[in-house]
């Protein structure tokens, strides 16, 4: 049987107390606690509507909690929203990235944090060679060597494209990144890269909080396992005291 993981650091670098949503009259969350240490992997798993996209969407600023703290590097945060999230450090690459198909790969990278040669944000002269610079090189940083950085993100693999997400927030220091179902659809090569691009973060010191249906997946890379069922949390484990059955057992 398993046991109750242990706190991963004395300073999580997110922190959630007593969460609580509701959705009319549905309780999504209740009274969730959750926390994530720096350069920690942790797997969070549960059935459909057992609480994770809500917990997720709030960590993201899609949704904002009804009751409940969020503290980040140990201070109070009200995420309001995606932009928010980012502001903190917060990075989420969705199933279906969000990028532009007929944009360019950089276009893409930069998509609503363009550099500027002059201006300010919504009116000024866009440095066009910074991006393709700075992408490519972002790229290369993950092992990506892909055509150009005026590729349209159309021409890319599921995996490709997974990759170019997570050299975005690398590019911009994210802090914590959450993975939401992000090897849904990819080839057994391209699943591996994913994974190894997680493995990586964790190298150097970015939380991940891994969400997916195939816990063969998630077990491996995992420190912790984090489980939900109907909006509430039922286990916080470390994953070697777990099994991929048991945990399979524990959520259905």
């Amino acid at each position: 049987m398993a046991h109750p993981a242990q706190n991963p650091a004395d300073d999580p670098i997110i922190k959630c107390t007593g969460l609580q949503k509701w959705y009319g009259a549905v309780h999504a969350l209740k009274n969730v606690d959750f926390h994530a240490g720096r350069g920690e992997v942790i797997g969070l798993v549960g059935d459909n509507g057992a609480g994770k996209s809500t917990l997720i969407k709030i960590l993201s600023g899609v949704h904002t909690q009804d009751q409940g703290e969020i503290l980040i590097d140990g201070r109070a945060v009200s995420i309001t929203g995606p932009e928010v999230a980012m502001s903190l450090g917060i990075e989420t690459i969705y199933q279906y990235t969000a990028m532009v198909p007929e944009m360019s790969i950089a276009q893409n990278f930069f998509i609503g944090r363009e550099p500027l040669k002059w201006g300010r944000p919504g009116f000024g002269i866009v440095d066009r060679a910074k991006m393709a610079r700075e992408a490519m090189e972002g790229l290369r940083g993950v092992g990506l060597h892909l055509r150009g950085p005026d590729t349209p993100v159309k021409a890319l693999s599921g995996g490709q494209r997974q990759g170019v997400a997570i050299a975005r927030a690398m590019h911009f220091r994210s802090k914590v990144l959450i993975l939401d179902e992000p090897t849904n659809h990819l080839s057994v090569k391209e699943t591996h890269k994913v994974l190894d691009h997680v493995v990586e973060l964790k190298e150097q010191g970015v939380t991940s909080i891994f969400i997916s249906h195939n816990l063969h997946h998630i077990h491996p890379i995992s420190d912790r396992i984090v489980a939900m069922a109907r909006g509430e949390k039922i286990a916080d484990v470390r994953a070697d005291e777990i099994s991929v059955y048991e945990m399979t057992r524990m959520i259905t």
